[in-house]
């Protein structure tokens, strides 16, 4: 039986447009798939459906419909406030936090058009990879609910796979779009660094985080990123074409082109950690690599330089990250034990460390898009691993947790480092049923050639017509 949710985000909008539904009606809609479907799978930490009930009717009366995401139902991440709704930022310190004011996506996506219906799970401060926290129940993958859907946006990536929202934005800084997408069957871009203002991550130690959108298709992942850019683009989004409203929506619509890639199955962590590339995971790879074959492009074997100061320099930078956390005294006691070893060896650092590491990691950008160079992307396996167990990170040893997490996700830190922009694509299912998916990294501001060679793959693959079981 035909329902609202089975129409990609582009067909929501069109729908809209014409008429065919109203805002209100595909609130209500998802509403109650939420309210039917959220307890088994942790993608929603608040629901705000009164909230969001009045927000559709404002939409309908006074937000033009050419706005871009006009009546889109979205959920915002628990790391980004909202006035007046309990934000947790995934932890017991801020479990009843509600904040006066809005972080600025959550403004930009109201400006579009966009009606939120609550807080998508997130672990605590976004720090793992896995959206697993003591102030709510875990984000399980839709397709085998053991099974946990990554982090730091886990949340939404759940509610987006399990058809309860069409779209959703996430933030990344070391992965948390693209894992979570890996692990939940969805299509997650991170951007450029200095693409999205309002994520630019120019703001952040290290330049890590930005924000990205998790969707079902690759056009409804540039619709929405097409929203986050809002027309603003920074001009030092390094090299990149210059953005008109929809561009990126036009390069997945149009998915043309023919490019030279690259394809590597080296991680910078190599050195530091065992690495061991899964069956289904080097499966996913050699069915892209056939069908990117197929498609015409010029495909090439590579490898990066072996660096021995990628994992210490990203390790400072992660734990200085931490070290700002506002939790002193007992209250460091609220915090879970990997975040509380962040937090004291984050405190510990002197700023000459702090210097250093920043130094190696700029070194290290330098030298990946001297390596990158000669191709229009780069392709690797989104994840080492099939879909974790709930559960299966060391929740008191924080080194061996830190291991687990590098050991799953090896291939996504590195382009927050370097500031390039990256998708994964759900390219392959297990013979278990599992999503397992491959990524792209692109040449700075090269998100159009990320999202043409998607949509190549997507039109061959046509991932976007499997769906869990809560579909």
């Amino acid at each position: 039986m035909f329902e609202l949710h089975h129409l990609s985000a582009q067909e929501q909008w069109d729908w809209l447009q014409r008429g065919d539904i109203t805002p209100t009606e595909l609130t209500e809609h998802y509403l109650a798939r939420i309210e039917r479907l959220n307890g088994e799978l942790g993608a929603f930490t608040t629901v705000t459906a009164d909230a969001a009930l009045r927000r559709a009717a404002h939409v309908e009366s006074s937000v033009p419909k050419t706005a871009p995401l006009w009546g889109i139902p979205l959920g915002d991440k628990d790391l980004s406030r909202r006035a007046g709704v309990r934000t947790t930022f995934g932890s017991r310190l801020f479990e009843d936090y509600i904040p006066d004011t809005s972080d600025e996506i959550v403004e930009v996506l109201d400006a579009a058009g966009g009606i939120s219906l609550g807080k998508t799970n997130a672990p605590e401060f976004g720090l793992p990879s896995y959206t697993e926290s003591l102030v709510a129940p875990p984000a399980r993958t839709p397709w085998k609910v053991a099974l946990g859907a990554g982090g730091s946006s886990g949340g939404a990536a759940v509610a987006v796979s399990a058809g309860l929202l069409p779209v959703a934005p996430g933030s990344d800084g070391g992965g948390s779009v693209r894992i979570p997408a890996a692990a939940t069957g969805l299509v997650g871009l991170k951007p450029s660094r200095g693409l999205v203002p309002s994520g630019s991550g120019i703001d952040k130690l290290g330049g890590l985080v930005t924000t990205g959108p998790l969707a079902r298709t690759v056009a409804d992942a540039a619709m929405l990123l097409d929203a986050m850019i809002d027309g603003s683009a920074y001009p030092f989004a390094v090299r990149a074409p210059r953005w008109d409203g929809g561009a990126l929506l036009n390069a997945a619509a149009r998915g043309e082109g023919r490019f030279q890639l690259g394809v590597m199955t080296t991680s910078p962590w190599d050195d530091a950690y065992e690495i061991v590339i899964a069956p289904e995971a080097s499966a996913a790879l050699d069915l892209a690599i056939s069908e990117l074959n197929a498609i015409g492009h010029g495909i090439e074997q590579m490898a990066l330089e072996p660096d021995p100061t990628y994992s210490p320099a990203f390790r400072t930078i992660w734990q200085a990250g931490a070290a700002g956390i506002p939790a002193e005294g007992d209250t460091l006691e609220m915090l879970e034990p990997l975040t509380r070893w962040l937090v004291a060896r984050g405190r510990e650092l002197s700023a000459r460390e702090l210097a250093e590491a920043l130094l190696a990691l700029t070194t290290f950008e330098r030298s990946v898009i001297r390596q990158f160079a000669s191709y229009d992307a780069v392709l690797t396996p989104a994840l080492a691993m099939t879909p974790r167990p709930v559960g299966w990170y060391d929740a008191e040893d924080p080194e061996r947790n830190f291991a687990q997490q590098v050991q799953y996700t090896p291939f996504t830190s590195f382009a927050n480092v370097s500031g390039l922009p990256a998708i994964t694509l759900p390219v392959a299912q297990t013979a278990e049923g599992l999503p397992m998916g491959v990524q792209l990294i692109g040449r700075p501001g090269g998100e159009h050639v990320l999202l043409s060679i998607g949509a190549q793959l997507e039109r061959r693959l046509s991932w976007h017509r499997r769906h869990p079981a809560q579909w």
